[in-house]
């Protein structure tokens, strides 16, 4: 691992991915620690990648919200013949790790962590942005609680028609399978599919997946089982929102995140709500069992002395 890179001290390496890799860096004048994204071009196709690091940081650099990572510097690096050959993508530091490897298991932490990612892709949204990849791999949570939502590479303005199918399988819209205009609620299926795996540890079957099938194989909302169906302690209210939500016609889906968010925060109240009342069963009850040795009857009259007179 090398000892610097750019300017920066190398820490350690954190993740890589297609043609990048992910470091822990510190600035040795302030000492301040960053995330620094390193993307090599071996081959001429990986342009591409380089061109994913150059979107994510006109996105992210503009960003000023607690729940979306924000990006500080990009440093383009070519060669003799102006060819791009590597970039670097200074990034905050963000302690958290991804849903994939550390899901939140109870049901009131996967709401809070989902509001959370909405109220992020709401200011990306606000901003004339569409993130177009949420994964759980793209979304950080610390052992606060505290979400954050990473990698901006596929983002795009809303209203784009992309030149090609760009997303991830298990979670892509069908109007990115089908290239047609990207908007609020491409985020909300892609959203609404992260939070059914969350809910059930299973995938829902995609455009895209359904169509890797075969030509006989039919997408059917009706015939995906929904969360409910999978974990009985999935609130009827919060299963609702996710099949809204993955459906394939886009005017059936909530139409932006402040509706995600609101209906969110209900299935927190209704699971709030629930647990209130449990607790108020449970000391009632309590109160109502007899303490043990205690009776309800009357204590018994002394017998009368037999003193001799």
């Amino acid at each position: 691992m090398a000892q610097k890179l750019l300017q920066y001290d190398v820490l350690e390496k954190l993740g890589e991915g297609a043609r990048s890799v992910i470091y822990a860096v510190s600035d040795p004048t302030t000492r301040q620690v960053f995330a620094l994204k390193h993307v090599i071009r071996a081959e001429q196709k990986d342009i591409r990648f380089v061109e994913q690091v150059e979107t994510e940081y006109e996105v992210s650099r503009q960003f000023n919200h607690p729940n979306l990572r924000k990006s500080f510097e990009l440093k383009i690096i070519k060669t003799m013949l102006v060819k791009v050959a590597e970039a670097y993508l200074v990034m905050e530091m963000v302690d958290g790790k991804p849903l994939d490897v550390r899901p939140p298991t109870e049901m009131m932490d996967i709401l809070d962590t989902f509001i959370q990612a909405a109220q992020g892709l709401k200011a990306m949204h606000q901003m004339g942005w569409a993130h177009c990849d949420i994964k759980p791999n793209n979304i950080l949570r610390n052992d606060k609680g505290h979400v954050k939502v990473i990698d901006f590479g596929q983002a795009c303005k809303i209203g784009t028609i992309k030149e090609r199918i760009q997303g991830t399988p298990d979670y892509i819209a069908p109007e990115q399978v089908n290239r047609k205009p990207i908007n609020q609620q491409t985020d909300v299926f892609n959203l609404g599919a992260t939070l059914y795996w969350n809910l059930t540890g299973k995938h829902i079957p995609t455009l895209y997946t359904v169509n890797k099938k075969g030509e006989n194989s039919f997408l059917l909302d009706d015939r995906i089982d929904t969360p409910m169906d999978l974990n009985p302690k999935v609130p009827q209210a919060v299963s609702n929102l996710v099949m809204d939500c993955v459906s394939t016609k886009q005017q059936k889906r909530p139409v932006d995140m402040d509706a995600v968010i609101t209906r969110l925060e209900l299935g927190r109240h209704i699971i709030q709500k629930g647990q209130i009342a449990s607790n108020l069963a449970s000391a009632s009850a309590a109160a109502a069992a007899p303490i043990a040795g205690k009776t309800d009857r009357p204590p018994e009259s002394p017998a009368p002395s037999s003193a001799a007179g």
